[in-house]
């Protein structure tokens, strides 16, 4: 690649990481395929995936550009996916937490309508705040080439503007920082309440057979809000160090191991939140099974009544009313 400090990107690395943001892009497509599919499962929790995802999609396919092109200049396709990726990463920092804050309202303050409530301002912050940030950045010529001192390819910040680290900050890492703080303790808070509901409405199960469907339920429940955080951090982390080595002006940041785990740690998360809440999820994982199934006996020939293969019912212990409040963890159960 060039001189100066530019971050060498190998073939390899490339490859990896653009796997990467294919199998986001096509997990965040089923996400949001799933959500139109089966009205049942419309429910807000999955509703707010949903805007998670579309983001996830945004972020995967200008990250996939950007990888590809390899820029090295300031053209303008590299302003155009640089400020792609950063309202799509930017906005779905703000998604993620606002899931979070709406499971906190709805399981632990029990309150459905004032979690409902707060759905119009998620989506004039989530929406909002990035779009000014972007607007802002564009509008100053903040956004370009980085040599990849912060990125794997792409473009983002101008690497040569003298307030490069503040817009780095506005743009997406003190975003990034809050919600390392804000979503574990959401969740922690969440668990306990679960676990302190648990255990009560376990002193008033005399049925044991009841008592073991109830703790099944709410065990995939706790597992996939302990996953959520975790998932988050393990993979935004690498993004988070290359920014403190940057700082620090350290050249590990350019260990071409720190730089794959970055780009795939960027770019990864809407497969991870397709395998946690759609592959790993009973109800989405048997229809899709079934709908599959029902593709291949479909083919031309195969059969002379295709309509019966066409449509699917589920069983009656999958389908909730789309009115009815629940979260994933009830469509484990």
């Amino acid at each position: 690649m060039g001189s100066g400090n530019e971050t060498e990107v190998f073939v390899y690395e490339q490859v990896i990481i653009l796997v990467s943001c294919v199998l986001s892009f096509v997990g965040s497509l089923l996400i949001i395929f799933t959500y139109a599919t089966w009205s049942d499962l419309r429910t807000t929790p999955r509703k707010l995936l949903v805007f998670l995802s579309v983001t996830d999609l945004l972020s995967a396919a200008s990250y996939f550009y950007g990888v590809w092109r390899m820029f090295n200049s300031n053209t303008w396709d590299c302003v155009v996916q640089g400020a792609i990726s950063t309202f799509a990463n930017t906005s779905s920092f703000f998604w993620t937490v606002a899931i979070a804050i709406y499971l906190y309202i709805f399981i632990v303050k029990s309150s459905q309508r004032l979690a409902d409530g707060l759905v119009l301002y998620f989506h004039l912050i989530s929406w909002g705040v990035p779009l000014a940030i972007t607007v802002a950045a564009l509008s100053l010529q903040k956004i370009g080439y980085d040599a990849s001192e912060v990125s794997v390819g792409w473009c983002w910040v101008s690497i040569q503007e003298k307030d490069h680290v503040l817009w780095m900050l506005l743009t997406g890492k003190i975003w990034e920082f809050l919600a390392y703080v804000t979503l574990p303790v959401l969740y922690v808070l969440i668990k306990r309440h679960i676990h302190k509901a648990h255990v009560a409405l376990s002193e008033y199960r005399p049925i044991l057979a009841g008592h073991l469907a109830s703790s099944s339920s709410s065990t995939m429940a706790d597992k996939k809000l302990t996953l959520i955080p975790i998932i988050f951090i393990a993979l935004r982390v690498w993004s988070t160090v290359r920014f403190l080595l940057l700082l620090s002006g350290s050249p590990a940041r350019q260990n071409p191991v720190l730089v794959t785990l970055h780009g795939v740690g960027n770019t990864f998360q809407g497969a991870a939140n397709c395998v946690m809440f759609a592959l790993c999820t009973r109800v989405v994982r048997a229809r899709l099974a079934m709908l599959f199934c029902c593709r291949r006996r479909a083919t031309p020939g195969s059969s002379d009544r295709p309509s019966q293969h066409t449509s699917y019912t589920p069983p009656t212990s999958y389908v909730d009313r789309p009115t009815e409040a629940h979260t994933w963890g009830d469509e484990d159960a």
